[in-house]
């Protein structure tokens, strides 16, 4: 992750702060230089950019001297509850192995600052983590962070204390480990050259007990919508939006947004391509907006919905819809309109075809290009 305009909830700062206060740094010296205001940081629905987080864990980590250990005393707070639905997407996941899976493939949702994948072989699935697109001084607390919560996550998920095979870190052996002992359940490997975390294979396929297949579902629509909802406020993909409102009924091609922004089809199509879309998925993105906004009123006919939105046969609508959305969109107003969230635009994460056999690598890149 490196486009620090993401935007994500204010959960994880107020926790920051928590853990700044019970350490002696005041509120106000861990606020300043982020435009976090004391007031956002008490409002659950504020929502701010990952850049405002970034430099509030940069007043932290210097305000406190940078110890050890750090990292790991801020990731044990971090909770499946404190992740909001994306937590309920791993909780309802059938398996360990299902809930890193969805957990990767929305990563925009979280509060991480490493790009995450994983590598399997016979040891087991090794989670990497590589922060290197975040600045030098804050690398270990970051990374300390993660590993601390992916930790506790998964002790939460299997209701068992020791969840890691083998953790490495990159860094530096520290002189005390008991910090990383009591809150990791194990000493981690030091002066490793990666870090990662290494979940043997027998855990990967444990049953989890609160699996929901139908849960999972919903709350995978809901974490897909959120994500659309932030990805449309900031961006070169926004200002492509933007262009296709204006005319829904007749939604230009790329040759002609290319030429309202001034610019080639092929430079529009790989400046959507480093924000981890295309122009297909935007027209998709627009017309499923539309189309959720139409059908929740019940005075519009399914006819007319697919005609305001281009399409020249209901069936090709429907088709389109239940592809966007899982459901038909007699379903979604039978469910109240609620079955996508109420943004209504969903953009998937793309998942990576591993480049090397017997290794699974999932990556996720920020799409500002979330949330």
């Amino acid at each position: 992750m490196s486009d620090w305009s993401v935007r994500r909830g204010i959960a994880s700062s107020q926790l920051l702060c928590m853990l700044a206060g019970e350490r002696g740094l005041s509120l106000v010296d861990v606020l300043r230089g982020t435009d976090i205001s004391a007031a956002q940081l008490a409002d659950p629905a504020t929502e701010i950019e990952a850049a405002q987080e970034l430099a509030l864990i940069g007043n932290l980590v210097r305000g406190l001297g940078d110890p050890p250990g750090l990292g790991l005393a801020a990731g044990l707070r971090y909770h499946l509850t404190t992740m909001g639905i994306w937590g309920f997407v791993l909780a309802s996941s059938a398996t360990l192995r299902a809930a890193l899976e969805a957990g990767l493939g929305h990563m925009d949702l979280t509060y991480s600052f490493s790009r995450i994948w994983i590598e399997q072989d016979a040891d087991g699935a090794h989670l990497m983590l590589d922060v290197s697109a975040a600045p030098a001084p804050l690398r270990r607390f970051l990374v300390e962070r993660d590993v601390a919560a992916i930790v506790t996550f998964n002790r939460e998920l299997l209701s068992t204390r020791q969840t890691a095979q083998a953790i490495r870190f990159a860094f530096t052996k520290p002189d005390d480990l008991d910090p990383y002992r009591s809150a990791l359940g194990r000493t981690p490997q030091f002066d490793a050259g990666c870090n990662a975390l290494t979940i043997a294979s027998a855990l990967l396929d444990r049953p989890l007990p609160q699996a929901n297949p139908q849960v999972r579902a919903l709350c995978e629509m809901q974490c897909r919508s959120l994500l659309a909802r932030r990805r449309t406020r900031a961006g070169f993909a926004g200002r492509v939006r933007d262009q296709l409102l204006r005319n829904p009924q007749q939604l230009p091609d790329m040759e002609q947004v290319a030429t309202e922004l001034c610019m080639t089809s092929r430079h529009l199509r790989r400046l959507l391509d480093e924000e981890g879309t295309s122009y297909r998925a935007l027209v998709d993105e627009v017309r499923q907006a539309l189309a959720e906004q139409l059908l929740r009123s019940p005075r519009m006919k399914l006819d007319e919905v697919a005609e305001r939105l281009g399409y020249a046969e209901r069936a090709s609508f429907i088709q389109a819809f239940k592809r966007w959305t899982g459901v038909t969109p007699g379903g979604f107003r039978s469910s109240g309109g609620s079955s996508a969230g109420s943004s209504g635009e969903i953009s998937a994460v793309t998942a990576h075809s591993p480049a090397q056999r017997g290794r699974t690598n999932i990556e996720v890149t920020t799409k500002n290009r979330p949330e």
